[in-house]
């Protein structure tokens, strides 16, 4: 019933407003691994007064749970191994320069970011959630593009670390960063649906990024099947996810096994951090292209 359930959510494609001062308006920024994102609390608040169509912040807030199954995924908060993927790149010096990308399961976009950041040709943002797509991914992603068109013109020389409390105040037009951006919510499987019958043009992955988004088994069916659909034959699959997910039974090993069974991608872990619950880092591609 679970499975009914979750693929309910219909795929919507966002468009970025013609006026993206619009997406900032009312959003506090700050800022984490030198990337701008909009405070969490601010958000919140602003859709408890009725900005959140969907109502996951008050589902979330009355059930005091970070995960609503089928209702709401977890969009509106930052998980920790986001991190250890970002650092990850640095480490293992992973380029995005000239690729196409896709941060799926999104929430606040940082993966995606940092790969636009790395000279991505395309990269496109997903989450279940229409409101966190709204109200998160795109005005970070904004946030993010101006400061940095602004600093690569020479006009930004202030500190990372020291960002304003409201971000930015006027953008002179869209820039062109944003033209390589697009923005879907929805389940994964209709997302893809979405992406293969649309009469835009659609070339597959060249890389997918996702963070602990492997939590529970119901859906590895779905998420193997979309990765398998949306991935180009040469592409790879960077996954971070901790190692057992309590409560609800998922985790990178009981994924791991289930991606060997069905015997599509070949895996690697190729970082663990011990800190803690462990948590990794995994690596997939094609079984049958190196």
């Amino acid at each position: 019933p679970s499975k009914k359930k979750f693929c309910y959510k219909a795929a919507k494609e966002h468009e970025v407003p013609e006026d993206i001062n619009k997406v900032l308006e009312n959003k506090v920024m700050e800022t984490v691994s030198d990337l701008y994102h909009v405070n969490m609390s601010v958000v919140e608040m602003m859709c408890l007064d009725g900005t959140d169509e969907e109502g996951i912040v008050s589902k979330s807030v009355s059930s005091h749970s970070d995960l609503i199954p089928g209702v709401y995924e977890g969009g509106l908060k930052i998980w920790e191994c986001t991190f250890d993927l970002i650092d990850y790149f640095s480490e293992a010096e992973i380029q995005f320069t000239n690729k196409t990308v896709l941060d799926l399961g999104c929430g606040a976009g940082l993966l995606g970011i940092v790969a636009l950041k790395g000279k991505a040709e395309k990269v496109h943002f997903q989450d279940y959630n229409s409101t966190v797509i709204d109200e998160i991914t795109l005005p970070n992603v904004v946030a993010n593009c101006i400061n940095d068109s602004n600093r690569m013109g020479g006009r930004d020389n202030r500190k990372t670390s020291e960002p304003p409390s409201k971000r930015p105040k006027k953008a002179e037009c869209s820039p062109a960063v944003l033209t390589k951006c697009r923005f879907f919510s929805g389940e994964w499987s209709e997302v893809s649906q979405l992406l293969l019958s649309s009469n835009k043009p659609f070339s597959k992955y060249d890389v997918i990024l996702t963070s602990e988004t492997i939590y529970n088994p119901d859906h590895y069916s779905t998420l193997h099947d979309t990765l398998a659909q949306l991935l180009d034959k040469h592409g790879r699959v960077y996954l971070a996810s901790k190692a057992h997910y309590f409560g609800v039974g998922g985790g990178i090993y009981l994924f791991e096994k289930f991606i060997e069974e069905r015997n599509v991608f070949k895996t690697s872990i190729v970082k663990i951090i011990d800190k803690g619950l462990q948590r990794c880092i995994m690596e997939m591609a094609f079984k049958d292209h190196s």
